[in-house]
């Protein structure tokens, strides 16, 4: 495998097609390490990109087609019929095709993805990004970093409203960011050793309905939840330095505290309580869940890999539909 300076993966058979205008793009998921619901109320969050999961997009260009045609697991057809759920992602290759090809030349796009959708992972997101980076690719154009961050936010403005940028950003970068709203997004040291376990409950997050509920505790009863907010930012602080320094034990009490004001946010629920209580009895070095939570994913901290495998099992046997293990030694 090749990778090229704009991001891109290609075998041997792709770069003899790109005379043939070919072109792939990747992306991979992300997590929130800690910080989550803290962020909105100007505390910093830690996000981590996730390269066991991968997002990959092929453009290929078909002059006898009479119009796009986009092969996913969501959607079969033509561009122009691609709605709901892909109307971001067809705006975005709209206005890219209409940016980079003045002959509008029909393509096949393929995306073939192993994110879950709405589990926190930056599906969308990683979607989008590696759709941009297939379609610059297909064209030889050069891409910086900042064009395909205001490109992904085009379809992500469409699906999710005003997205503060995180999920883009995490999923076309190679290294932990430093998140504060309002600020830009900063990258973060990491040296670490161990291995993070990434379990999807099977449940889609409710990631609107938490953000509520906190906002409606935030007025109701602010002496008690501000403190657990201030408590959030203060554990992202600590977990900065702890990923900065190795400190790979201390990291996990850090994120069994977060998850403790997590639950007494009411932003946890039955099942992910269940599997993040059956990995900590299964030897997790910390455990909590990841993004908006009442679903979602939940992430467990181990030092080996045979310690990650063990909790990957646990955890599957336990009810988790799907596990990832991410090497943080490799962020």
């Amino acid at each position: 495998m090749q990778y090229s300076s704009k991001g891109i993966f290609k075998s041997e058979k792709e770069i003899k097609g790109d005379c043939m205008q070919t072109g792939v793009g990747q992306s991979h998921a992300k997590i929130i390490l800690i910080g989550e619901h803290a962020v909105v109320y100007g505390q910093p969050a830690i996000a981590l990109p996730i390269f066991a999961v991968q997002a990959r997009v092929t453009v290929t260009l078909e002059p006898a087609l009479q119009t796009p045609q986009i092969k996913s697991t969501y959607y079969n057809g033509p561009l122009e019929q691609a709605v709901g759920q892909m109307q971001g992602i067809r705006r975005l290759i709209e206005q890219l095709w209409h940016a980079l090809d003045p002959n509008l030349t029909p393509f096949e796009l393929t995306i073939e993805s192993d994110l879950p959708p709405e589990r926190g992972m930056g599906s969308s997101a990683a979607t989008a990004v590696a759709i941009i980076r297939a379609l610059f690719a297909t064209y030889h154009q050069e891409l910086s970093q900042q064009r395909l961050l205001k490109l992904a936010a085009l379809s992500e403005n469409l699906i999710h409203g005003n997205p503060s940028g995180i999920d883009a950003a995490t999923t076309g970068a190679t290294t932990p960011l430093w998140f504060v709203k309002g600020q830009p997004l900063q990258p973060l040291p990491i040296n670490l050793k161990g291995y993070l376990v990434i379990a999807d409950s099977g449940q889609k997050g409710q990631t609107g309905a938490a953000v509520k509920s906190v906002q409606n505790q935030m007025m109701s009863n602010p002496e008690q939840t501000q403190p657990l907010i201030d408590h959030l930012g203060y554990l992202t602080q600590q977990v900065a330095r702890n990923i900065a320094q190795n400190e790979l034990t201390v990291l996990g009490a850090n994120l069994n505290r977060a998850q403790l004001d997590l639950r007494a946010l009411g932003v946890s629920n039955a099942r992910v309580d269940h599997l993040i209580d059956v990995a900590n009895q299964t030897g997790s070095l910390g455990t909590k869940l990841t993004g908006g939570g009442r679903g979602g994913c939940i992430i467990a901290l181990a030092a080996t890999q045979s310690a990650a495998d063990d909790l990957a099992q646990a955890l599957s046997a336990a009810g988790a539909i799907k596990t990832w293990i991410q090497p943080l030694h490799a962020l």
